[in-house]
């Protein structure tokens, strides 16, 4: 795989990101809608040729959604949750550990433009997976390093891509992300949606999602979206 010799250099930019501040200090409650203009939106969009998603938890959804705005092929990002065991969870409620969901990103796109084994290398790269249920100072479940798979193929370049990484010992410890089949996503809420394009003052914005939009745009420079 032509993207293993490159990921090495990739975690080295990524892992030097410090969270100084964990995500869910900052979540506070300015609506309780949920979004579910924009789950009619993606189902419009996927009756599309060449339309598929992703489902991807790497931590706060918000940094999961700034780094896939910007990819070439990408046309729709949302932030939510997957994984749990109740309908319609509240944000309070999958932060209380007791629903099962993760913090996600449901990532429509282009299959003519970008590949899922593309936005795999995207995942892999702009996370730390060998960190179980955490990333940086953000810890619990809901922040678990996770790929819910929506069909096969997806399953099995998922599982093979994480093999090829951890038979290379691309990271110093074993790859813990959890490789499961997608069965719901709930859109989170309004003020979740788009968070660092529209609070890019706010301090967890500035100090931790700032910086690694930063190092995404030099590592993956030839797959922004140009427009």
């Amino acid at each position: 795989m032509k993207t293993l010799k490159h990921i090495r250099t990739a975690v080295t930019f990524f892992t030097a990101v410090f969270f100084i501040q964990a995500c869910g200090q900052n979540k506070t409650n300015n609506s309780v809608t949920m979004n579910t203009e924009t789950n009619n939106q993606t189902k419009q969009i996927q009756r599309g040729t060449g339309i598929d998603t992703a489902t991807f938890g790497a931590g706060c959804f918000w940094c999961i959604e700034a780094v896939f705005q910007r990819l070439e092929g990408v046309i729709s990002v949302t932030s939510g949750y997957s994984g749990g065991s109740i309908k319609n969870p509240s944000y309070k409620e999958v932060c209380s550990g007791n629903t099962g969901h993760a913090e996600v990103a449901q990532i429509v796109y282009d299959k003519s433009k970008i590949s899922f084994d593309e936005l795999l290398e995207v995942f892999w790269k702009t996370h730390d997976p060998t960190t179980l249920n955490s990333q940086g100072n953000d810890y619990g479940t809901q922040y678990r390093s996770a790929v819910f798979y929506h069909n096969e193929e997806q399953k099995q370049l998922a599982e093979g891509y994480k093999k090829k990484l951890n038979e290379a010992h691309v990271y110093p410890n074993p790859i813990v992300t959890e490789i499961t089949a997608f069965k719901e996503f709930y859109p989170a809420e309004d003020y979740h949606q788009n968070y660092y394009n529209q609070n890019g003052e706010q301090g967890y914005c500035r100090f931790v999602i700032q910086p690694k939009v930063e190092k995404f745009d030099k590592v993956f420079k030839d797959k922004l979206n140009k427009n």
